[in-house]
Formats: C-alpha cells, sequence, structure tokens
C-alpha cells in the first residue's frame, strides 16, 4: 500500500473493494472446472469416433474428480507460499499451470493423459491460486470478513453458469480441442494481469473508525499459527461441519439432473434448471457470508444445517417438481454458502497471521466431501434403486452437522496460567 494510505489511487476503504473484484474475477477463471460436464460428450465422441479408443462418458469424468482431489491437495502445501513470495507471484505461478492444464489438455491422444495434464496440472494450479484472493479479502476486510470472501468466491460458483455457455458455444464452431487451447490462453493472460496489482495491507492496518469488538468473557481474540489451531477442539468441529456440508451439498448437487427427470421433469428443462441452481450456488456465497459477519459463522452454520434439512424432508415426503426446485435451489445455496462460511470462520477464530496454512487445512474437508458425496451418491442410487434414496441420508448428515457444530464450533478459548 503506498505511503499515503490510498489504493489504487483512491482511499483504502474504497480501494479494497477494488481487490474484491479482481478475486471474484480470477475465481471465474479458476471455476471453470465446474463446466467440464459440457466437455463429457464431446471428448467422449472425440476419442471414440476421431481416434478409434473405447472410452465411456464415466472415463471422460474421471479427469473432473483427479482435478478436484489435486486441487484440495496443493491448497494447504502451498499455503504458507502466500506470505513468502507474495500474493502476486504465487497467483501468476498457479494462473500458469492452470491455463497449462488446459492447453495441454487440448494435445491429449487418451484420457489417461487427461488425468495426468488436466486433472494433476490444472488441479494444482488452481490450488495453488485459489487461497490467495480469499487470504487478501480476509486482511483488507476485517470489518467485513463474510461478505468480503464471499463476494470473492461468487466467481466460482458462478463460473459453472458463464463458462459452461461459453464452452458449449466455442465446441460448436471450434472443436472440443480448440476450445480448449482458446480457454487455456485466456487463463494465462487474465490472470497474469490480474495478479500484478495484488497486495496485503501493511501489517496491523484497519479501516478508518473501526475498532475490533471485545472478546466476550472467557475468551481472548485468537491469532495463532496452524501448528496451535491444530489443538483446539474449534478446529475439528469446524473441519467436520465444513466436510459435512459439503459431502451433502455434493451428493445432491451431483445428481439434481437425474432427479428431475425421476419426478417427472423434462430432460431439457432438467438441464436449464441446472444452470437455475448454478445461480444459487453463486450467490450463497455472499449471502451466507454477509450472514456470518452478523450472526456469527456458528450461528450461519447452524440455519445452513436446517435449510438442509428441511430441504431433504420436503423431497422425500413430497417428490413434485416445485419441491423439487425450490429444494435443490437450496441445496445449492447452501453448498455455496460453506465456501463463504469456513473462509471466514477460519479468520474469525484462528486470526489472519498465518491464515493461508489455517485454511489450507481446513479445506481439505471440501476436498474429501467432493470425492466422497457423488461416490455415495452413487452406491446409495445402486443399493436403493432410484436417487431419491439420496435424501434420507442428506438428512441424516444435516442433523449430524447440526450437532457437532452446535457442541464444537466456537471460539477458541485461550486461558490464561
Amino acid at each position: 500500500m503506498p505511503p499515503d494510505g490510498t489504493l489504487f489511487g483512491i482511499p483504502a476503504e474504497k480501494g479494497r473493494w477494488v481487490m474484491v473484484i479482481i478475486g471474484m474475477i480470477i475465481n471465474l477463471c479458476l471455476g471453470s472446472i465446474y463446466s467440464w460436464s459440457v466437455f463429457v460428450k464431446p471428448l467422449t465422441d472425440y476419442f471414440t469416433k476421431e481416434l478409434g479408443q473405447s472410452v465411456t462418458a464415466n472415463d471422460v469424468l474421471m479427469p473432473f474428480s483427479v482435478f478436484l482431489a489435486f486441487f484440495a491437495i496443493a491448497m494447504p502445501l502451498t499455503g504458507k507460499y502466500i506470505d513468502t513470495l507474495g500474493p502476486r507471484k504465487v497467483t501468476i505461478i498457479g494462473g500458469i499451470l492452470t491455463g497449462l492444464g488446459w492447453l495441454l489438455a487440448s494435445t491429449v491422444t487418451s484420457v489417461q493423459m487427461l488425468y495426468l495434464v488436466y486433472g494433476v496440472i490444472g488441479g494444482v494450479g488452481v490450488g495453488i491460486a485459489y487461497g490467495v484472493p480469499v487470504a487478501i479479502s480476509t486482511r483488507w476486510f476485517p470489518d467485513k470478513k463474510g461478505l468480503a470472501v464471499g463476494l470473492t468466491v461468487l466467481g466460482f460458483g458462478f463460473s459453472a453458469f458463464l463458462v459452461a455457455n461459453l464452452a458449449d458455444l466455442l465446441i460448436a464452431l471450434y472443436g472440443v480441442m480448440n476450445t480448449f487451447r482458446i480457454f487455456g490462453v485466456a487463463f494465462i493472460v487474465l490472470i497474469i494481469l490480474l495478479a500484478l496489482p495484488l497486495r496485503f495491507p501493511a501489517p496491523g492496518w484497519r479501516p478508518a473508525g473501526w475498532t475490533p469488538p471485545a472478546p466476550k468473557p472467557g475468551e481472548e481474540l485468537c491469532e495463532c499459527d496452524r501448528r496451535l489451531m491444530l489443538r483446539t477442539t474449534t478446529f475439528y468441529g469446524l473441519w467436520a461441519c465444513f466436510f459435512i456440508g459439503c459431502l451433502a451439498g455434493l451428493m445432491a448437487i451431483s445428481i439434481a439432473k437425474p432427479v428431475g427427470t425421476e419426478i417427472g421433469v423434462e430432460a431439457g428443462l432438467a438441464t436449464l434448471l441446472v444452470g437455475f441452481f448454478a445461480i444459487f450456488n453463486g450467490f450463497g456465497r455472499p449471502i451466507f457470508g454477509s450472514l456470518t459477519d452478523r450472526i456469527t459463522p456458528r450461528n450461519t452454520a447452524l440455519v445452513s444445517f436446517i435449510l438442509i434439512a428441511l430441504a431433504s424432508i420436503a423431497l422425500w415426503i413430497a417428490p413434485i417438481i416445485p419441491v423439487y426446485i425450490v429444494a435443490f435451489a437450496l441445496l445449492w445455496a447452501c453448498l455455496g454458502g460453506w465456501l463463504a462460511i469456513a473462509p471466514t470462520a477460519t479468520g474469525t477464530y484462528f486470526g489472519t497471521c498465518d491464515y493461508p496454512r489455517c485454511y489450507g487445512l481446513v479445506f481439505l474437508a471440501y476436498g474429501a466431501g467432493a470425492i466422497a458425496g457423488p461416490l455415495m451418491a452413487g452406491f446409495i442410487k445402486d443399493t436403493t434403486g432410484n436417487y431419491m434414496g439420496v435424501f434420507p441420508y442428506v438428512l441424516v448428515l444435516a442433523l449430524l452437522g447440526f450437532t457437532i457444530c452446535w457442541v464444537l464450533m466456537k471460539p477458541p478459548v485461550r486461558r490464561k496460567a
């Protein structure tokens, strides 16, 4: 930050919002993974018809799971470098790897190569870059952590809606492999340019006229490193709740279209509704983020579990189209909400001095949920015979999450010796 206290030539209190907008656009690029379903059929046709290989749609879905796994693994491993190298360099490195994953995907001659170049390289790239805009928002907005983080990750949620439609158009015009090339070049150029103005505020910076709220009796404001965080029950409560929130949400989201067709929604409309639900996933992030500022992360988490439970009960009891639309809008919104609740809770409970490494560990819960959720949904479908059998399990998960949140997800108490 310049010595005169300005940011982008305007007072830092206003200029910091530009950082949120930059982070939102970066996340829009990084969240392009959620458009993968658009590529499944064109890639399947490419491998089978043009290369003469025996490839199923499930084979082509696997890069999505590999990508999410390496995304979740890379984030905690690279978090410490955000402070040592600075947010600009880390974002550039992550952006180059992300774009490189897309570029190299355009050259593959087998689906197994996609696992490596797109899943591993692209996933690691997103894992490196994803934590930077979130860390920046938590430091520039000590007064509005939830809202700032929610708006920052809004881009990741909306990416499924915007990038998927663009990808569909480009594939129709230029083919699937050329679309990979276009996205690869665009992401490298965009993320590098957007990374250039990224910076943290000076240590101890506060917005003019704002003072931190006083801790409640028996509590202290906690600024701890990752080692100390792991000694608190709060961390394990937050991790478990984040995992359950993502597991329940992703179990439902992964079957949004087939559930619709099971209850009588026409296939074309069911596809359009998935895009409609993605809007709720995007807006759920700033809405739940703002709630964490107003009613605390713990209470916001409790609200999310109540909404997940109500949506599951409604679908279980009354599997009709209006209930389906409302319930899935809530489920998608709650999943998006957890991508704001968890980072805000990490900053609120454990401070910002070691935030990238702390949230990196918390974020592993998302990776675990992203892998386990769709797998569990498929297993339940196989054992019950239909996708509606998922929702009693989602209800149980919501009740379990509510209980863990009530007992463990509280501000850490640091008693003086």
